[in-house]
């Protein structure tokens, strides 16, 4: 009987929940995925900016790119699901259990709405890193420094600012050139990050796996792999995916909607 009152029921049962989090659940708080046909910025496909290569060919263009996913990521608002997720992550900490959310977003929409324990695979929106020493700074400045005031219009009809590499992000420490803290098309995550995401994978005794299409790897691999070592798998999402064969429970609808009654909210 795979209902969500029966899914409920594992839930309030679980003593280690993992929560995987992808594109759709910030899509509704408005904040564009840049997948399929509408994943352009100005005429550029947005993988092809989201590269090393890109940022070391034009800086300027991606730091545009960037500075306006920014903006859009710090206007949108933490939506009905992100309040129910960390709701309910806060109430099962008190009860000594765990939650830990795993995201593909840059957003931070999950931490603004109060989460904990958030494993941020693909780095954040809000950091910035030093291509030269490395250091991770956090930043939330609009604009992230004056040259990029105003910049970063989608519209296709703007011109591409060519903004000085001496007026881009520089680091504190070295006087480098800042990128942004975002793991790019053709880069490996992060260690450390890898092995947060791995732990929580072995201990879970329920997973819900929420506006991801399950077909951005690693992130892929996990909610199938906890599948078939037999615990329960929810997916969330508003239509199927390449994974939902996978798992034990789909709910089909707004994330909006169905993470809160999933989660007794």
């Amino acid at each position: 009987m795979n209902t969500m009152k029966s899914f409920r029921e594992i839930v309030a049962n679980a003593k280690n929940v993992l929560i995987l989090t992808g594109s759709g659940i910030s899509a509704e708080s408005g904040i564009p995925t840049f997948r399929g046909a509408g994943g352009f910025w100005r005429k550029y496909p947005a993988e092809n900016l989201a590269t090393p290569t890109a940022f070391a060919e034009n800086p300027s263009l991606v730091w545009e790119f960037y500075e306006y996913r920014r903006r859009v990521a710090l206007e949108a608002k933490p939506n009905k699901a992100h309040e129910a997720i960390a709701t309910f992550q806060d109430r099962y900490l008190k009860e000594g259990k765990n939650v830990t959310i795993i995201t593909q977003n840059i957003d931070e929409l999950h931490q603004r709405a109060g989460a904990k324990n958030v494993v941020e695979l693909h780095g954040s929106l809000f950091k910035t890193r030093c291509t030269f020493c490395h250091e991770v700074v956090k930043n939330t400045n609009i604009p992230i420094c004056p040259a990029l005031k105003g910049k970063g219009s989608p519209d296709p009809n703007i011109m591409t600012s060519d903004i000085p590499k001496k007026d881009l992000p520089h680091c504190q420490n070295c006087k480098n050139i800042l990128r942004p803290h975002i793991v790019w098309f053709g880069e490996n995550l992060d260690d450390y990050i890898m092995q947060q995401a791995h732990i929580a994978v072995e201990n879970c005794d329920v997973c819900l796996v929420i506006g991801t299409s399950s077909i951005v790897y690693p992130a892929a691999m996990f909610a199938p792999y906890v599948a078939q070592h037999g615990i329960p798998v929810a997916e969330f999402n508003l239509e199927t995916t390449p994974a939902t064969s996978y798992f034990e429970y789909h709910f089909q609808g707004p994330c909006t909607v169905t993470v809160p009654e999933a989660l007794g909210l």
